[in-house]
């Protein structure tokens, strides 16, 4: 019997791609390019949203 994936919920701004490496153009000492981490500000760098029980409503 076929066994089914769970369907998780992908960020809608970061597409589940949630920490971007960007590179500075910069080289460290020993050659390596300097790097700055970026993580999504929607999902906080999980990649997934949250379940609607658990989103606040501002408002009415």
């Amino acid at each position: 019997m076929p066994q089914h994936a769970q369907n998780t919920r992908v960020c809608r701004d970061c597409d589940g791609f949630a920490t971007a490496a960007i590179t500075t153009g910069a080289r460290h000492t020993d050659g390596t390019r300097a790097t700055l981490r970026v993580t999504c500000p929607a999902c906080q760098g999980t990649g997934t949203i949250a379940p609607a029980a658990n989103l606040h409503h501002i408002g009415r």
